[in-house]
Protein backbone atom coordinates (compact mmCIF):
# COMPACT_ATOMS: atom_id res chain seq x y z
CA UNK A 1 0.00 0.00 0.00
CA UNK A 2 1.31 3.58 -0.95
CA UNK A 3 2.30 5.37 2.09
CA UNK A 4 3.95 9.05 2.51
CA UNK A 5 5.65 8.31 -1.10
CA UNK A 6 6.90 4.37 0.00
CA UNK A 7 5.12 1.11 -0.64
CA UNK A 8 4.31 -1.24 2.27
CA UNK A 9 2.77 -4.54 2.10
CA UNK A 10 -0.19 -4.58 4.17
CA UNK A 11 -2.89 -7.38 4.72
CA UNK A 12 -6.07 -5.38 3.71
CA UNK A 13 -6.82 -2.36 1.76
CA UNK A 14 -9.83 0.36 3.23
CA UNK A 15 -11.82 2.62 1.43
CA UNK A 16 -10.10 5.36 0.04
CA UNK A 17 -6.57 3.61 -0.12
CA UNK A 18 -4.28 2.86 -2.79
CA UNK A 19 -3.00 -0.10 -3.45
CA UNK A 20 -0.87 -2.21 -6.21
CA UNK A 21 -2.32 -6.37 -6.59
CA UNK A 22 -0.18 -9.09 -7.65
CA UNK A 23 -1.51 -12.39 -8.85
CA UNK A 24 -5.09 -11.35 -10.34
CA UNK A 25 -5.34 -13.00 -13.86
CA UNK A 26 -7.92 -12.27 -16.43
CA UNK A 27 -9.02 -8.76 -14.47
CA UNK A 28 -10.37 -5.75 -16.03
CA UNK A 29 -11.18 -2.21 -15.27
CA UNK A 30 -15.04 -2.46 -13.89
CA UNK A 31 -14.58 -5.88 -12.38
CA UNK A 32 -15.58 -6.27 -8.76
CA UNK A 33 -12.92 -7.74 -6.68
CA UNK A 34 -14.33 -9.60 -3.72
CA UNK A 35 -18.09 -10.31 -2.43
CA UNK A 36 -20.12 -6.86 -2.03
CA UNK A 37 -22.40 -6.57 0.81
CA UNK A 38 -25.53 -6.43 -1.19
CA UNK A 39 -27.02 -5.64 -4.63
CA UNK A 40 -26.81 -1.92 -4.32
CA UNK A 41 -23.21 -1.44 -4.10
CA UNK A 42 -22.21 -2.91 -6.84
CA UNK A 43 -21.25 -0.39 -9.76
CA UNK A 44 -22.67 -0.65 -12.87
CA UNK A 45 -21.02 1.67 -16.36
CA UNK A 46 -24.13 2.19 -18.59
CA UNK A 47 -23.13 1.10 -22.28
CA UNK A 48 -21.87 3.85 -24.71
CA UNK A 49 -24.66 5.46 -26.27
CA UNK A 50 -22.97 6.81 -29.40
CA UNK A 51 -20.60 5.83 -32.57
CA UNK A 52 -18.46 7.37 -34.70
CA UNK A 53 -15.45 6.23 -37.42
CA UNK A 54 -12.33 6.46 -37.18
CA UNK A 55 -9.93 7.29 -39.96
CA UNK A 56 -6.16 6.96 -40.28
CA UNK A 57 -4.03 10.64 -41.76
CA UNK A 58 -2.12 8.25 -43.71
CA UNK A 59 -4.00 5.11 -45.66
CA UNK A 60 -0.77 3.00 -44.97
CA UNK A 61 -1.67 3.25 -40.86
CA UNK A 62 -4.54 1.32 -41.16
CA UNK A 63 -3.67 -1.39 -39.56
CA UNK A 64 -1.40 -0.01 -36.70
CA UNK A 65 -5.06 2.17 -36.16
CA UNK A 66 -6.68 -1.18 -35.37
CA UNK A 67 -3.85 -2.91 -33.34
CA UNK A 68 -4.12 0.47 -31.21
CA UNK A 69 -7.69 0.63 -30.62
CA UNK A 70 -7.80 -3.29 -30.19
CA UNK A 71 -4.91 -2.34 -27.30
CA UNK A 72 -6.97 0.95 -25.82
CA UNK A 73 -10.30 -1.71 -25.80
CA UNK A 74 -8.06 -3.83 -23.77
CA UNK A 75 -6.77 -1.58 -21.23
CA UNK A 76 -10.92 0.38 -20.71
CA UNK A 77 -13.34 -2.57 -21.67
CA UNK A 78 -15.81 1.06 -22.28
CA UNK A 79 -14.84 1.91 -25.26
CA UNK A 80 -15.79 -0.73 -27.95
CA UNK A 81 -13.93 -1.14 -31.12
CA UNK A 82 -16.16 -2.73 -34.26
CA UNK A 83 -14.56 -3.68 -37.78
CA UNK A 84 -17.03 -3.44 -40.56
CA UNK A 85 -15.22 -5.75 -42.85
CA UNK A 86 -17.03 -4.76 -46.15
CA UNK A 87 -16.50 -1.10 -45.91
CA UNK A 88 -13.03 -1.69 -44.25
CA UNK A 89 -13.94 0.68 -41.34
CA UNK A 90 -12.88 1.11 -38.05
CA UNK A 91 -15.66 2.36 -35.42
CA UNK A 92 -15.19 3.41 -31.73
CA UNK A 93 -18.42 3.64 -29.06
CA UNK A 94 -18.41 7.34 -27.20
CA UNK A 95 -20.10 8.81 -23.88
CA UNK A 96 -19.76 11.94 -25.37
CA UNK A 97 -17.46 14.17 -28.24
CA UNK A 98 -14.87 15.16 -25.48
CA UNK A 99 -14.01 11.27 -25.58
CA UNK A 100 -13.27 11.91 -29.31
CA UNK A 101 -10.25 14.27 -28.29
CA UNK A 102 -9.32 11.82 -25.43
CA UNK A 103 -8.68 9.18 -28.29
CA UNK A 104 -7.12 11.04 -30.75
CA UNK A 105 -4.76 12.65 -28.62
CA UNK A 106 -3.51 9.08 -26.94
CA UNK A 107 -3.49 7.64 -30.34
CA UNK A 108 -0.80 10.44 -31.64
CA UNK A 109 0.67 10.53 -28.58
CA UNK A 110 1.15 6.55 -27.58
CA UNK A 111 1.37 5.02 -30.97
CA UNK A 112 2.17 8.08 -33.42
CA UNK A 113 -1.42 7.41 -35.56
CA UNK A 114 -2.79 10.27 -36.80
CA UNK A 115 -6.85 10.73 -36.95
CA UNK A 116 -9.43 12.02 -38.10
CA UNK A 117 -13.59 11.24 -37.23
CA UNK A 118 -16.68 10.99 -38.78
CA UNK A 119 -19.81 12.89 -37.56
CA UNK A 120 -20.51 10.88 -34.38
CA UNK A 121 -23.94 8.92 -34.89
CA UNK A 122 -25.97 7.06 -32.33
CA UNK A 123 -26.24 3.80 -31.33
CA UNK A 124 -29.58 2.26 -31.50
CA UNK A 125 -31.47 -1.19 -30.91
CA UNK A 126 -33.48 -3.32 -32.28
CA UNK A 127 -36.28 -5.41 -30.42
CA UNK A 128 -38.54 -7.73 -32.54
CA UNK A 129 -42.44 -6.91 -33.04
CA UNK A 130 -43.60 -10.69 -32.93
CA UNK A 131 -42.72 -14.10 -33.51
CA UNK A 132 -41.42 -15.40 -36.46
CA UNK A 133 -40.06 -18.85 -38.05
CA UNK A 134 -38.21 -20.17 -41.03
CA UNK A 135 -36.86 -23.26 -42.29
CA UNK A 136 -34.26 -24.62 -45.10
CA UNK A 137 -34.80 -28.40 -45.74
CA UNK A 138 -31.64 -30.63 -47.32
CA UNK A 139 -31.56 -31.32 -51.01
CA UNK A 140 -34.86 -28.94 -51.73
CA UNK A 141 -34.96 -26.73 -54.18
CA UNK A 142 -33.18 -22.99 -52.80
CA UNK A 143 -31.25 -25.07 -50.42
CA UNK A 144 -27.51 -25.26 -52.13
CA UNK A 145 -26.11 -26.49 -48.50
CA UNK A 146 -25.95 -30.26 -47.30
CA UNK A 147 -28.06 -28.89 -44.05
CA UNK A 148 -31.48 -28.54 -42.89
CA UNK A 149 -32.30 -26.18 -40.32
CA UNK A 150 -35.14 -24.69 -38.95
CA UNK A 151 -35.50 -21.39 -36.33
CA UNK A 152 -38.08 -19.53 -34.90
CA UNK A 153 -37.64 -15.85 -32.97
CA UNK A 154 -39.59 -14.54 -30.07
CA UNK A 155 -38.89 -11.58 -28.58
CA UNK A 156 -37.72 -11.15 -25.03
CA UNK A 157 -37.62 -8.59 -21.96
CA UNK A 158 -35.82 -5.82 -22.20
CA UNK A 159 -31.76 -6.47 -20.77
CA UNK A 160 -32.55 -10.19 -20.87
CA UNK A 161 -29.89 -11.03 -23.65
CA UNK A 162 -30.14 -13.65 -26.43
CA UNK A 163 -31.48 -17.15 -25.46
CA UNK A 164 -30.60 -20.30 -28.14
CA UNK A 165 -32.71 -23.50 -27.52
CA UNK A 166 -33.51 -26.64 -28.84
CA UNK A 167 -36.93 -28.43 -29.95
CA UNK A 168 -34.81 -31.30 -31.47
CA UNK A 169 -33.23 -34.02 -30.10
CA UNK A 170 -29.72 -33.07 -29.07
CA UNK A 171 -28.63 -36.42 -30.26
CA UNK A 172 -29.84 -35.67 -33.79
CA UNK A 173 -26.82 -34.30 -34.79
CA UNK A 174 -22.98 -34.12 -33.90
CA UNK A 175 -22.46 -30.73 -31.28
CA UNK A 176 -20.17 -29.45 -33.63
CA UNK A 177 -23.12 -28.38 -35.96
CA UNK A 178 -25.40 -27.11 -33.03
CA UNK A 179 -22.82 -25.52 -31.64
CA UNK A 180 -22.08 -23.45 -35.62
CA UNK A 181 -25.50 -22.99 -35.58
CA UNK A 182 -25.59 -21.22 -32.15
CA UNK A 183 -22.43 -19.33 -32.74
CA UNK A 184 -23.90 -18.21 -35.94
CA UNK A 185 -27.14 -16.98 -34.59
CA UNK A 186 -25.36 -14.85 -32.28
CA UNK A 187 -23.20 -13.42 -34.90
CA UNK A 188 -26.05 -12.52 -37.29
CA UNK A 189 -27.93 -10.96 -34.58
CA UNK A 190 -25.13 -8.30 -34.69
CA UNK A 191 -26.86 -6.70 -37.12
CA UNK A 192 -30.34 -7.46 -37.12
CA UNK A 193 -32.78 -6.12 -40.18
CA UNK A 194 -31.76 -2.78 -40.32
CA UNK A 195 -28.46 -3.10 -39.40
CA UNK A 196 -28.99 -2.76 -35.87
CA UNK A 197 -28.26 -5.61 -32.88
CA UNK A 198 -31.06 -7.14 -31.96
CA UNK A 199 -29.71 -7.98 -27.92
CA UNK A 200 -33.19 -9.17 -26.67
CA UNK A 201 -34.91 -12.55 -27.87
CA UNK A 202 -34.97 -15.75 -27.66
CA UNK A 203 -33.80 -18.62 -30.73
CA UNK A 204 -35.09 -21.85 -31.12
CA UNK A 205 -34.00 -24.37 -32.92
CA UNK A 206 -36.82 -26.13 -34.92
CA UNK A 207 -35.33 -28.23 -37.30
CA UNK A 208 -32.17 -29.97 -38.10
CA UNK A 209 -30.65 -32.57 -40.44
CA UNK A 210 -27.48 -33.33 -41.76
CA UNK A 211 -25.87 -35.67 -44.03
CA UNK A 212 -23.72 -38.68 -42.70
CA UNK A 213 -20.25 -38.77 -43.33
CA UNK A 214 -19.55 -40.19 -46.67
CA UNK A 215 -17.06 -41.66 -49.18
CA UNK A 216 -16.45 -42.83 -52.27
CA UNK A 217 -15.27 -46.52 -52.50
CA UNK A 218 -11.07 -46.73 -51.50
CA UNK A 219 -11.32 -42.94 -51.05
CA UNK A 220 -11.08 -40.03 -48.28
CA UNK A 221 -13.64 -38.21 -46.55
CA UNK A 222 -15.65 -35.99 -49.63
CA UNK A 223 -17.23 -32.92 -48.37
CA UNK A 224 -19.30 -32.52 -51.71
CA UNK A 225 -21.50 -35.96 -50.22
CA UNK A 226 -21.06 -35.31 -46.32
CA UNK A 227 -22.26 -32.16 -43.97
CA UNK A 228 -19.81 -29.80 -42.56
CA UNK A 229 -20.23 -27.22 -39.99
CA UNK A 230 -19.24 -24.67 -42.68
CA UNK A 231 -22.77 -25.80 -44.13
CA UNK A 232 -24.98 -24.73 -41.41
CA UNK A 233 -22.89 -21.74 -40.75
CA UNK A 234 -23.44 -20.96 -43.82
CA UNK A 235 -26.95 -21.30 -43.81
CA UNK A 236 -28.32 -20.38 -40.50
CA UNK A 237 -27.81 -16.79 -41.59
CA UNK A 238 -30.47 -16.77 -44.42
CA UNK A 239 -32.99 -18.73 -41.93
CA UNK A 240 -32.52 -16.72 -39.08
CA UNK A 241 -33.27 -13.20 -41.48
CA UNK A 242 -36.33 -14.62 -42.46
CA UNK A 243 -37.39 -15.43 -39.21
CA UNK A 244 -36.65 -11.80 -38.24
CA UNK A 245 -38.34 -10.36 -40.89
CA UNK A 246 -41.52 -12.41 -40.68
CA UNK A 247 -41.31 -11.41 -37.02
CA UNK A 248 -40.52 -7.71 -37.73
CA UNK A 249 -38.14 -5.04 -35.80
CA UNK A 250 -38.45 -1.99 -34.68
CA UNK A 251 -35.39 0.49 -33.80
CA UNK A 252 -35.37 2.04 -30.51
CA UNK A 253 -33.03 4.93 -29.86
CA UNK A 254 -30.83 5.59 -26.48
CA UNK A 255 -32.52 8.04 -24.33
CA UNK A 256 -31.12 9.99 -21.59
CA UNK A 257 -32.59 11.01 -18.31
CA UNK A 258 -31.89 14.64 -17.35
CA UNK A 259 -32.26 17.04 -14.46
CA UNK A 260 -31.88 20.94 -15.23
CA UNK A 261 -32.15 23.37 -12.03
CA UNK A 262 -32.96 27.08 -14.08
CA UNK A 263 -33.84 30.88 -12.93
CA UNK A 264 -37.56 30.96 -12.99
CA UNK A 265 -37.21 34.03 -15.59
CA UNK A 266 -35.64 31.30 -18.29
CA UNK A 267 -37.87 28.56 -17.53
CA UNK A 268 -40.57 28.95 -20.54
CA UNK A 269 -37.01 29.72 -22.95
CA UNK A 270 -35.78 26.47 -21.88
CA UNK A 271 -39.21 24.62 -22.31
CA UNK A 272 -39.01 25.54 -25.81
CA UNK A 273 -35.54 24.89 -26.22
CA UNK A 274 -36.11 21.00 -25.11
CA UNK A 275 -39.22 20.59 -27.56
CA UNK A 276 -36.68 21.55 -30.20
CA UNK A 277 -34.86 19.04 -29.15
CA UNK A 278 -37.19 16.10 -28.88
CA UNK A 279 -36.80 15.92 -24.71
CA UNK A 280 -40.25 15.16 -22.69
CA UNK A 281 -40.27 17.25 -19.91
CA UNK A 282 -41.95 14.54 -17.04
CA UNK A 283 -41.98 16.91 -13.61
CA UNK A 284 -40.95 20.20 -12.59
CA UNK A 285 -40.74 21.64 -9.38
CA UNK A 286 -40.66 25.52 -8.14
CA UNK A 287 -37.71 26.43 -5.68
CA UNK A 288 -37.67 29.84 -4.68
CA UNK A 289 -36.22 31.70 -7.71
CA UNK A 290 -35.06 28.55 -9.88
CA UNK A 291 -37.12 25.54 -11.36
CA UNK A 292 -36.25 21.56 -11.29
CA UNK A 293 -36.62 20.37 -14.35
CA UNK A 294 -36.32 16.72 -14.92
CA UNK A 295 -37.31 14.64 -17.94
CA UNK A 296 -36.02 12.13 -20.95
CA UNK A 297 -33.91 13.52 -23.90
CA UNK A 298 -32.79 11.44 -26.84
CA UNK A 299 -28.87 10.55 -26.60
CA UNK A 300 -28.02 11.81 -29.82
CA UNK A 301 -29.46 15.59 -28.42
CA UNK A 302 -27.74 15.66 -24.79
CA UNK A 303 -24.02 17.41 -26.57
CA UNK A 304 -26.79 20.03 -28.55
CA UNK A 305 -28.61 21.08 -25.27
CA UNK A 306 -25.36 20.94 -23.53
CA UNK A 307 -24.13 23.90 -25.77
CA UNK A 308 -27.65 25.75 -25.60
CA UNK A 309 -27.73 25.51 -21.43
CA UNK A 310 -24.63 28.34 -20.89
CA UNK A 311 -27.41 30.81 -23.24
Amino acid sequence: MFERGSAVQRGQVVAGRIAKVRGLTDVRIGDTIGTPVNEAETHHFAPPTLETVVVPARPQDRGALHLALAHLAEQDPLINVRQDEIRREVSVSLYGEVQKEVIQATLAEDFHVDVTFRETTTICVERLSGTGAAVEIMHEQGNPFLATVGLRVEPAPAGTGVEFGLEVEPGSMPPTFFKAVEDTVRLTLLQGVHGWEISDCTVTMTHSGYAARQSHSHAVFDKSMSSTAGDFRNLTPLVLMSALRQAGTRVYEPMHRFRLEIPADAFGQMVAALARLRAVPQSSESRGSAYVLEGEIPAAMVHGLQRQLPR
